[in-house]
């Protein structure tokens, strides 16, 4: 399992830059003029994970196949697009596909570049964003409560639940918040998630700074940083510029650049493990001769759940899993020296699966 993560902000923050260091392409056109990107981009990147690395050397696996996540470019927003300004309904509804927003924001001065409103101000640019992803929901919300409360007229359930909790949407958003605020009980959780509200999305803030300000970043980033505390948001701060840059080197040759620069990793890494955090996934891995495999879950999934990511036969028929943590793998020096030394478990259907584990599992077909 991975994740998609839409790439959003207004024209011009180099959010095409972005994309294309991801994808390490030049798919994306990253143009100095709005509306560079007409359709979104889609891309598949590999997850950077070095403990994979790591168990397949112990294992002497012939293939690595690392985890991936997928990045999509969506034009730039402007301030009226929830009303169709700009190409707005369009890039609303690729929104709606994402699980997740990275919201790029620009934190660099350049007089070259233009800014479509002639300043740069990313708290104030974010809030226009914001503004216009809720007023699409308001805009959502009341054509669907027409047709629902219809159907409760008629005694449906579902119905009931579901003008329950867009009222409880409307009333938030109309108090100037984002539905994401909410606290959502278990029981509504799955009825809540098909709304598919665009401000129930999760947001990580990207902060797209010069080149020089890569490491530690400048005013507008700190600017950031202050309004995505406040918000219980997260930030990173990136430079595209490099990120793409080093997109287009040899593995030697980036890890020199990125001593250069005196950045200890590359953004796009920090990114990714944001990204991570950001929607509670975690890895495991599966690992033999054959090859070494990173596989993605939510936090808190159970074994079946998890072993069902592989081949839904092997969460049907789940008898077992044969668990070992990743640092004693590591230690030990692969899953015959752990067995040895009692470190290998048998986990049942009830066990949650822990990031890093190292699994085996046994299944009835």
């Amino acid at each position: 399992m991975g994740f998609k993560m839409g790439i959003v902000g207004m024209p011009n923050v180099g959010k095409s830059t972005l994309f294309n260091a991801l994808t390490r392409t030049a798919a994306a056109q990253a143009a100095n003029f709005p509306f560079c990107t007409i359709e979104p981009n889609v891309g598949e990147v590999a997850v950077p994970d070095a403990r994979l690395d790591k168990l397949a050397a112990i294992a002497s696996s012939k293939t690595i196949i690392p985890t991936r996540m997928t990045f999509v470019d969506i034009a730039g927003l402007v301030k009226g697009a929830s009303k169709g300004e700009g190409l707005g309904n369009q890039f609303l509804a690729n929104i709606r596909e994402t699980d997740a927003i990275a919201h790029v924001l620009r934190c660099f001065e350049d007089g070259d570049v233009t800014h479509v409103d002639g300043r740069v101000d990313p708290v104030a640019d974010a809030e226009t964003i914001e503004t216009e992803l809720m007023l699409a929901d308001l805009e959502s919300i009341e054509k669907r409560l027409q047709n629902l409360i219809r159907k409760t007229r008629g005694g449906d359930k579902d119905a009931a639940q579901q003008v329950r909790l867009l009222e409880l949407a409307k009333t938030t958003l109309e108090e100037g918040q984002p539905a994401r605020v909410l606290e959502i009980d278990e029981d509504d959780q799955k009825a809540w998630n098909m709304l598919q509200l665009l401000t129930t999305k999760p947001v990580l803030y990207v902060c797209n700074v010069g080149e020089s300000e890569a490491s530690d970043g400048n005013a507008h980033s700190a600017a950031v940083a202050a309004m995505a505390a406040a918000q219980g948001n997260s930030h990173v701060i990136i430079s595209a510029q490099i990120e793409e840059e080093i997109s287009q080197l040899e593995d030697d040759e980036a890890v020199m650049f990125l001593e250069e620069m005196g950045l200890s990793e590359a953004g796009l890494d920090r990114l990714i493990k944001a990204g991570y955090a950001l929607l509670h996934l975690e890895t495991y891995f599966t690992v033999g001769p054959k090859e070494a495999r990173a596989w993605t879950v939510p936090a808190g999934t159970s074994a079946p759940k998890a072993a069902g990511v592989i081949h839904g036969d092997f969460e049907k028929g789940f008898i077992r899993a044969e668990t070992i943590a990743y640092d004693d793998f590591v230690t030990l020096g692969g899953e015959q020296p752990a067995k040895e030394a009692g470190k290998m478990r048998a986990e049942g259907k009830s066990y949650t699966v822990k990031d890093g584990d190292v699994l085996h599992f046994l299944f009835n077909t």
